[in-house]
C-alpha cells in the first residue's frame, strides 16, 4: 500500500446477476490532484462512484468485489452519509438545491448552526433557534472560496444555472474534513466563460490539498484541468496515465476503442444520395436535458441515419422535436413538402412513425392488450381497423386480430397471444410491440430512439436485423438514435454525433475510432488536425 494516495480502489468488480458491469478496475487519486475519469455511456463510471459512496444499489444487489482504501486504511463504506463523514463529497450534475431556501440555508442544510433559547433550555436542544449570523458567515467563506460575490441571503429560485453549480460546490467545501470531491459532469450546463471559471475554482480547491475526481466527456477540459486520467471502457480499465504524457487524440481513441465483434454483421452498401427524404434546417428543440440548438442535416431515401453522442447532449431531442412531442422551431421538409412542427398528428399523417426511447411512458399502454397497442395509432391517425357507420364507428376486431398475429409472428414477440397485456411482457418483447405499433402505420420514414435499451443480446440482434430488413427490403428510411455507438456502427450508413445540442460531425461507420471520440467530446473536425498528424 502506497501512503501517498488519498484514495485507492483496487480490483473493483461488480455484477448484476450474470451481467458484469465492472471488472477488476483500479483507481488511485493523490491528495490535491485533479483526476479525470473518462468513458462512454455505460463504461462503468457511475457504478464505480456508486461503490465509492456506498450506494444502496450496490449493497442491495450483492455488494462488490475488491477493496477501497482512504488515507491508506481499508474502509467499507455502507452509505452516502458514511462517505460524507469520511470526507468524501459530490457535486452532482443534477442540482440538489432547494429553490425556496436562501443560499445560506442550502449551503448549511442538515448542518445548521443553532443557539440555545429559553424554551430549549427547558425542553431540549431540538428546540434551539437557528443561528443565522453564524450560518451566513460560514456560507460567505464558502462562496468566497469559489469566487462568488453574490449575497448569501438571496433565495436560490430564479438564479442562473451557473450560479447554482457554484453554490453546490460551496456547500461541499463548507463541510468539515472534506478530503475528496467528485465532480459529475460539472460543466455540462455551463456557458464557456462559466466553465473556465469552474476550472479555475477546481484548481484552487486542489491547491488547498483536497483531491478531485472529475467525471467529464470534454477532453479539452481534461487536458487543461486534470493531472492524471483513468479511462474505462465496457466496465474494464483501459488506461491510467498522466495528463502531461497524453493528448486529446490519444484519449479519444482510448475512450472509444474497438469493441470486438458487432452485435449484427451486414454488408456495407453504396449510399444513394440522389433523393432526399428528410431535410432539416436550424432545428431547435426545447426538451429538458436534451436541448437541440440549431442543427442542419439531410437524410437520404432508404438509408439508416444514425444519431449518437453522450447522454444529455441533445441526440434524443432531435426525433422528439421532429415528431412534435416537444416545442421546436426550424424548417423541415419531407420529400420536398414542408412539415409544420409542434403537432404529432402532422408527421404521423404524412408517413412518419416513431419508436420512443420511453417505451413505458410514451410508447405503450401497459394495461392494454398487445393487439390494442399495435393498432392504436393507426386507428387514431388513419381511421383504420374500424367498421364505420353513418353516425359512429366500431372496432374491426377480426382485422385487428389478424394484424396483431401477423406482427407477433414477424417480430417473434414472445407472448401467450394478442390478448396478453403489454405490461406483463419482458422489456425486449415490449420493444418489439413498439416497433409493431409503428410499422402498422405503414410509414415511409421511421424514427427509432434507443431501440435496444434494457433488452438482452438476443432481442438486440432481432431488433437491429429488423431495422436493416425494413431499410433494405422494404425501402423504409430510418433515423436511429442510440447511446450504443457500436450498434450504430453496425447498421447505420452515416452517423451524426451530437454534443452540446449541435451536430459536431457526420461520419461513415468505418471512420477511425479517434474521429468518433473527438466528436463525442465536442471537438469539431480539423480542430486538432496538426495534433492528429503528429500523433
Amino acid at each position: 500500500m502506497k501512503d501517498n494516495y488519498i484514495l485507492e480502489m483496487q480490483g473493483i468488480t461488480k455484477r448484476y446477476d450474470e451481467n458484469t458491469v465492472l471488472e477488476d478496475v483500479n483507481l488511485s487519486v493523490r491528495p490535491g490532484e485533479i483526476h479525470a475519469l473518462l468513458g462512454e455511456n455505460g463504461a462503468g463510471k457511475s457504478t464505480l462512484m456508486n461503490v465509492l459512496f456506498g450506494m444502496p444499489v450496490i449493497h442491495n444487489t450483492g455488494g462488490f468485489e475488491g477493496q477501497v482504501f482512504l488515507d491508506g486504511e481499508k474502509v467499507d463504506i455502507s452509505s452516502p452519509n458514511e462517505a460524507m463523514q469520511k470526507g468524501i463529497g459530490m457535486v452532482h450534475q443534477e442540482f440538489m438545491l432547494l429553490p425556496e431556501f436562501t443560499i445560506t440555508e442550502n449551503i448549511k442544510l442538515n448542518r445548521e448552526i443553532t443557539a440555545p433559547n429559553i424554551v430549549s433550555r427547558v425542553f431540549g436542544k431540538n428546540l434551539e433557534t437557528l443561528n443565522m449570523p453564524a450560518m451566513a458567515s460560514d456560507a460567505r467563506k464558502a462562496l468566497d472560496a469559489v469566487g462568488m460575490g453574490i449575497d448569501e441571503y438571496i433565495q436560490v429560485a430564479g438564479l442562473p444555472i451557473g450560479y447554482m453549480q457554484f453554490i453546490e460546490i460551496a456547500r461541499e467545501i463548507d463541510k468539515t474534513g472534506i478530503k475528496l470531491l467528485v465532480f459529475d459532469e460539472p460543466t455540462a450546463v455551463l456557458t464557456e466563460s462559466e466553465a473556465d471559471n469552474l476550472i479555475k475554482v477546481m484548481k484552487k480547491i486542489a491547491a488547498s490539498g483536497i483531491a478531485i475526481i472529475l467525471i467529464t466527456h470534454r477532453l479539452d477540459e481534461v487536458i487543461e484541468a486534470a493531472d492524471s486520467v483513468t479511462i474505462l471502457r465496457d466496465g474494464k480499465l483501459v488506461a491510467n496515465c498522466e495528463t502531461k504524457d497524453t493528448t486529446t487524440i490519444q484519449l479519444a481513441e482510448l475512450m472509444v476503442g474497438r469493441r470486438g465483434e458487432s452485435v449484427v454483421s451486414i454488408e456495407r452498401r453504396e449510399l444513394a444520395t440522389d433523393k432526399i427524404a428528410l431535410e432539416v434546417r436550424d432545428l431547435h428543440v426545447d426538451m429538458a436535458g436534451e436541448e437541440v440548438k440549431g442543427v442542419d442535416f439531410n437524410v437520404y431515401e432508404g438509408e439508416i441515419f444514425g444519431i449518437g453522442g453522450l447522454a444529455g447532449q441533445g441526440k434524443i431531442g432531435i426525433p422528439n422535436g421532429l415528431m412534435g412531442l416537444y416545442e421546436a422551431t426550424g424548417e423541415v421538409s419531407f420529400y420536398g413538402k414542408p412539415i409544420k412542427l409542434g403537432d404529432p398528428k402532422i408527421p404521423l399523417s404524412n408517413g412518419m412513425a416513431m419508436v420512443s426511447e420511453d417505451r413505458k411512458g410514451v410508447g405503450l399502454m401497459l394495461d392494454e392488450s398487445i393487439e390494442d397497442n399495435i393498432v392504436f395509432n393507426a386507428m387514431q391517425v388513419k381511421d383504420e381497423y374500424l367498421v364505420k357507420f353513418p353516425l359512429f364507428s366500431l372496432r374491426d376486431s377480426s382485422k385487428i386480430r389478424k394484424q396483431a398475429e401477423s406482427m407477433i409472428e414477424e417480430l417473434d414477440i414472445r407472448c401467450t397471444g394478442p390478448e396478453q397485456h403489454t405490461g406483463t411482457l419482458s422489456g425486449g418483447n415490449q420493444q418489439k410491440v413498439c416497433i409493431a405499433k409503428a410499422l402498422t402505420l405503414q410509414p415511409k420514414f421511421l424514427f427509432v430512439s434507443e431501440p435496444t435499451r434494457g433488452i438482452d443480446i438476443g432481442a438486440k440482434r432481432l431488433v437491429l436485423n429488423t431495422l436493416v430488413r425494413l431499410s433494405r427490403e422494404e425501402g423504409i428510411t430510418i433515423m436511429m438514435v442510440s447511446s450504443e455507438l457500436q450498434e450504430l456502427r453496425s447498421i447505420a450508413d452515416r452517423i451524426a454525433i451530437v454534443s452540446k445540442g449541435e451536430i459536431v460531425d457526420i461520419l461513415p461507420p468505418d471512420a477511425p475510432d479517434v474521429d468518433f471520440g473527438l466528436a463525442m467530446s465536442g471537438i469539431k473536425p480539423d480542430t486538432h488536425r496538426e495534433e492528429r498528424e503528429e500523433a
